[in-house]
């Protein structure tokens, strides 16, 4: 009982520590594993997968009430919900078996929270950490990070845990923050008609394309906005878009929404004052809040389609807001070795929660162990 005790407060250190939206503490995550084996009953192991999972999302509940405007029954009921999953998958899994045995059974459990469908769900996995670690060592240093994630759950952790201190003070001491390809800027907005149910009205869209021409006199050639700064993207908009942007030697990259009779998708859109396409479609949206399948009228998640797309004659790896927080998409674009990464949001709802601080260390510290460029923009 008193061991059960210690490791589910550890495990509650860990998750507040590595999820506060610092790139160089996301490898404290690491230390998941070592409780995880070390823990003497599957009961434990709820107790401590539990502890990790809803202290590193612990703003979700306040997060729900700013999205839907209702109670914090509604958010502690839906933060509950994510958490099963990751708890079943790690109970499940979990072995009284020492050894290598143990060791697979993690990893397992690792790659399962990676892809759908618990991937869907899976915040704060420690292979985040890989790129707070080995900064610029690409799949070498992911691959690193998963056999020290694997060597967590033997007796060698502390040899494991030691180790990954002293590449995590050689990281720290050469940290540079992601570079931005030359004549691009991202464009962090505070637009609260972004909010649940409104779209970016005409005023806000005037806003914006002001926003877009100040920012290219300035010298931008290329310019990202945040998710949904474009509204609803219809033949209107993107003739008022076109027309504001003519003449000027610039080219924006705006999240926007494109409805249909079954849904919609939340898109990026490339627009000049020249031509206007949409260029990526969202490949897995919040669940619930957007993404819900057992209904029409949501937002479609189209998990593994168009994982690299051309926007500026550069190759990204595009990353809208939830996706950040999760694996398989980040990863799957790499494959198909983009240039840069170009990752945005909307967090009006976020409030004065560390979400967007999360999505955005997530996001560097991807492009740090990549080595590649990035560009973000948030709505605030």
């Amino acid at each position: 009982m008193v061991k059960a005790a210690i490791l589910t407060i550890a495990a509650i250190v860990i998750g507040v520590v590595a999820w506060s939206g610092e790139p160089l503490l996301l490898p404290v995550a690491m230390l998941f594993p070592a409780l995880w084996a070390m823990a003497p009953t599957r009961t434990t192991v709820i107790l401590v997968s539990a502890a990790y999972f809803l202290v590193a999302s612990r703003d979700l509940p306040q997060g729900v009430v700013n999205f839907y405007a209702s109670g914090m029954g509604v958010g502690l009921a839906l933060w509950t919900a994510a958490a099963i999953g990751f708890v079943i998958v790690h109970a499940l899994l979990w072995t009284v078996r020492r050894g290598w045995r143990r060791a697979m059974r993690y990893g397992a459990a690792a790659l399962l929270m990676s892809v759908p469908p618990f991937g869907i769900v899976g915040w704060a996995h420690p292979i985040t950490a890989a790129g707070a670690l080995f900064p610029g060592w690409g799949w070498f240093g992911l691959a690193a990070t998963a056999i020290g994630l694997l060597a967590m759950t033997t007796r060698y952790w502390l040899i494991v845990t030691l180790v990954m201190v002293g590449a995590l003070t050689w990281s720290a001491a050469n940290w540079r923050a992601p570079t931005v390809p030359e004549g691009w800027v991202g464009i962090d907005t505070n637009f609260h008609s972004s909010e649940a149910g409104q779209y970016a009205d005409y005023p806000q869209q005037m806003a914006t394309i002001g926003l877009v021409k100040r920012t290219a006199e300035q010298g931008a050639n290329t310019v990202v906005l945040p998710e949904s700064a474009l509204g609803i993207w219809t033949a209107t908009t993107e003739r008022l878009w076109t027309r504001e942007l003519a003449g000027l030697d610039v080219v924006v990259n705006g999240g926007a929404t494109v409805i249909d009779r079954a849904g919609y998708d939340n898109v990026m859109v490339e627009v000049s004052g020249e031509r206007a396409a949409v260029i990526y479609r969202e490949r897995m949206p919040v669940p619930v809040s957007m993404w819900q399948p057992w209904t029409t009228g949501g937002a479609r998640a189209h998990f593994f389609a168009n994982p690299v797309v051309e926007f500026a004659g550069v190759r990204i790896a595009p990353l809208i807001c939830y996706e950040q927080l999760i694996i398989w998409p980040i990863l799957q674009s790499m494959l198909y070795r983009p240039e840069a990464i170009v990752a945005t949001g909307n967090g009006w709802w976020t409030g004065e929660t560390n979400i967007v601080a999360i999505q955005k260390a997530s996001a560097e510290a991807w492009a740090s162990l990549f080595g590649l460029p990035l560009v973000m923009a948030f709505n605030h």
